[in-house]
């Protein structure tokens, strides 16, 4: 990811929807919304790395321009963006 340092990110995923019958199976047999066409992920150190990262007047710049280029991909009426940590089992 070429503007990870400006963002202070240490890592971007994008995982894309497969269009299998394995979705609709897991819906349908728990009742559930349709599936997203697929989720991007950007991995911070910490919260406080995240903050650091977009409140720079780089990370700004940058928030905007990625903000805008989204607008040409994303339908943000139908879309969710939270904040997680990561507990693995």
């Amino acid at each position: 990811m070429k503007n990870a340092a400006a963002m202070r990110a240490k890592k971007y995923v994008q995982s894309v929807t497969l269009d299998t019958l394995l979705n609709e199976g897991l819906r349908s047999s728990r009742g559930m919304l349709p599936e997203y066409d697929g989720i991007a992920e950007v991995w911070f150190e910490s919260e406080e790395d995240l903050m650091q990262g977009m409140s720079s007047s780089e990370g700004q710049k940058l928030g905007a321009a990625l903000l805008e280029d989204e607008g040409n991909f994303v339908d943000h009426s139908k879309s969710s963006a939270f904040i997680v940590t990561e507990h693995e089992l």
